[in-house]
């Protein structure tokens, strides 16, 4: 699943300890419109696949995981504590060209 977005680092997501930011809120709105209403989580015992392109190489790779994945889970009614392994790859493209790409298998 390829969502066209910029990946929200989780330095941008708070303001001081529990307030969301106004970026984080406006990310939150879009990556919700963007994702697919068909898409269905399994139940049980998950597996996440995370792919995220960054326009900068100095983009740290687990910045936007928890902002992403608390969407999903907003958006397709699940708890992230039912992930058991996640793999997470980051890529380097060109600016304006940023993405989140996503899967959710049930783990065996």
């Amino acid at each position: 699943m390829l969502i066209k977005i910029k990946p929200l680092s989780v330095n941008q997501v708070w303001q001081g300890k529990r307030f969301k930011t106004k970026a984080y809120k406006s990310y939150e709105k879009e990556v919700l419109i963007l994702l697919p209403n068909s898409f269905k989580v399994p139940l049980g015992r998950l597996e996440i696949v995370l792919k995220f392109g960054f326009s900068s190489k100095l983009a740290d790779w687990d910045n936007p995981i928890k902002p992403f994945q608390d969407i999903l889970q907003k958006k397709y009614n699940f708890n992230d504590s039912q992930i058991y392994k996640a793999i997470v790859i980051k890529e380097i493209v060109k600016k304006g060209d940023e993405f989140i790409e996503f899967e959710i298998y049930e783990k065996n």
